[in-house]
């Protein structure tokens, strides 16, 4: 290695553990060339000079990690993504979820919460939201208060509505909302089903039973321990014969949850706990 990038990769080792040590966020174990090129980006859009730079306000000033934490997490969400893995779940496990007489769902990196809403507009179409709990969880807090609010950009529902059809919605994704000139808000029957908190996959522990997990294109950007690390996490979480959802660029192949853990519709990456034997 280079002395110039010896160094770079130095300096970002020492951010990393000051962000632990300082502030409890656990970034050392994230895919390293991805996270490397954003905190580039952050410490040139906050405008420092150096990374040594940054951790000197860092250490300091939380408004500082509050701006870096933006960079540090993929906060890029749409309603019904993959409009084949929601099908599946409509048509594949709603018809188990349905034997259960209450529901907990966990949305596991949710970003500014727009997979919590079409879950929750999934389960409503099926007649279980109302007998549900939807924990959408995240460890940045402005994403967070965005998914609270339920309010997004008007402009972005035509492709929602695309998405949602695809997906197999049963009417149209406009009874779901209001408007105002510019932004769409989701119904508070909607909203009052969605609990949205801080939750750290990297440090946090498991904290309630689910039936169905869905963790989507978040494990990608962990390494190897990491991605294994949460993997555990769910499987403690789920409940036996519960379900698991993963991105399309993921597996549990060659993780210690993999012998916990049996394909559903394989094709989609959806899982199943297994039972007690």
């Amino acid at each position: 290695m280079h002395p110039l990038e010896e160094n770079i990769d130095a300096e970002l080792d020492s951010l990393l553990e000051d962000i632990f040590r300082v502030y409890h966020h656990d970034f050392r174990h994230y895919v390293r060339p991805s996270l490397s090129r954003r905190v580039e980006q952050a410490r040139s859009a906050l405008g420092y000079t150096s990374l040594a730079a940054l951790r000197l306000q860092l250490r300091n000033d939380p408004r500082v990690f509050a701006g870096l934490l933006g960079f540090l997490t993929i906060q890029v969400s749409d309603m019904f993504r993959d409009p084949s893995f929601w099908r599946a779940l409509r048509e594949r496990v709603i018809p188990h979820l349905a034997t259960y007489p209450s529901l907990r769902v966990w949305v596991a990196g949710c970003a500014t919460g727009e997979e919590a809403y079409s879950m929750a507009i999934l389960l409503a179409e099926e007649g279980l939201l109302d007998r549900t709990q939807i924990y959408a969880t995240d460890i940045d807090a402005a994403s967070l208060e965005k998914g609270r609010a339920g309010s997004y950009d008007l402009a972005r529902f035509s492709s929602f509505s695309q998405n949602y059809f695809e997906a197999g919605g049963k009417g149209s994704l406009s009874e779901y909302y209001t408007t105002t000139a510019s932004c769409a808000v989701f119904l508070p029957r909607l909203r009052e089903r969605i609990l949205f908190s801080d939750h750290s996959l990297a440090t946090d522990s498991v904290f309630a039973e689910a039936q169905l997990i869905s963790c989507r294109n978040v494990l990608i950007y962990f390494e190897r321990a990491l991605q294994d690390h949460a993997l555990s996490l769910f499987v403690e979480a789920l409940c036996q014969r519960g379900f698991l959802g993963l991105g399309d660029k993921e597996t549990i192949m060659f993780t210690s949850s993999a012998a916990a853990l049996e394909p559903f519709v394989a094709e989609e990456k959806i899982f199943r706990k297994r039972g007690l034997p």
